[in-house]
């Protein structure tokens, strides 16, 4: 496959229709979305736009493997490092926040490129969410978390089929946090399906896609190397800092476990293989999202890797 060529011709398309280009890699976690956008972002005078929800953190850069200062080869990031852990930070805030920074690096003549994880942070702005600025509801936000502590999520999620049945088809039942956010919404007589525009963008999306052991033995490897690059005092530096467990923020994939044995609950090697676990579970259900995701030209993993 000529990725090069493509976004060529892609530009050139987007340069005689008169659309503004948009560029999106994505893919499950560990699977090189960063380097290649990077790569890319060299090539066509790019500038990345991060779609991770939990990059937007400050504090938090093992955990969530952020990209580091000597990666970004110049290029440059937004996204990333925007608020305190403590902060509420929305759906609507990403889009606006995000298509602030398109704009702008458009208008700059440069080629913007969404690199990231988050599936529906993707969605949203390929396919021009407006998010409505609903504050939270936070009496019926603790109604709906007592409800998932005594239910379990697959009862809040068989709500949502009722209240909004294609809001529920777009969060994955598991994902209770947005589907106690998108029952705030449908509660006040929206839907989802009501808040789509026209799209904004010509999307041109490239995912990796790797076979799975192979993904399993990368998320493994990195998990690991977590651990040596000092997670557990990442996760210590957040907990003195006053930031716990119950923000949704601290749910990052990495914290409850070292929590668990910063606490003598649980062996390093117990954490460590909880962590592979978890984040094995939690590529498999990104993947399904993205196999759900239209128009995405794949990339092999392993082919990316030989050329490397």
């Amino acid at each position: 496959m000529d990725i090069d060529q493509i976004i060529s011709d892609f530009l050139s398309e987007s340069l005689l229709t008169g659309q503004k280009p948009l560029l999106v890699v994505l893919g499950g976690t560990a699977s090189g979305k960063t380097a290649l956008s990077v790569e890319l972002a060299k090539k066509f005078n790019g500038e990345i736009i991060s779609t991770d929800s939990r990059q937007v953190y400050r504090y938090m850069d093992i955990a969530t493997a952020k990209i580091k200062p000597q990666e970004t080869q110049g290029v440059p990031h937004y996204m990333i490092d925007i608020v305190n852990p403590d902060e509420e930070f929305t759906l609507a805030d990403f889009v606006k926040k995000a298509k602030m920074h398109i704009e702008d690096i458009l208008r700059r003549g440069k080629l913007p490129i969404l690199a990231g994880g988050t599936g529906l942070y993707i969605r949203a702005i390929c396919e021009n969410y407006a998010i409505p600025r609903i504050p939270p509801n936070n009496e019926l936000r603790a109604q709906l978390q007592a409800e998932f502590e005594e239910k379990g999520a697959e009862y809040l999620y068989e709500k949502l089929k009722e209240l909004d049945p294609e809001a529920a088809g777009k969060i994955h039942p598991n994902n209770y946090r947005y589907v106690i956010r998108a029952l705030e919404i449908a509660c006040t007589g929206q839907k989802k399906a009501d808040l789509k525009h026209e799209a904004q963008y010509n999307v041109l999306k490239f995912g990796i896609e790797w076979d799975r052991e192979k993904l399993y033995e990368r998320i493994d490897a990195r998990a690991a190397n977590q651990i040596e690059e000092g997670l557990i005092n990442e996760t210590k530096t957040l907990l003195q800092k006053g930031y716990d467990l119950s923000l949704p923020s601290m749910s990052s994939l990495g914290y409850p476990e070292m929590i668990k044995y910063i606490n003598g609950e649980i062996s390093l090697e117990e954490a460590l293989n909880i962590l592979q676990q978890n984040t094995r579970n939690y590529a498999k259900r990104q993947l399904t999202w993205f196999r759900r995701e239209p128009d995405v030209i794949w990339i092999s993993g392993e082919e990316l890797a030989a050329k490397n």
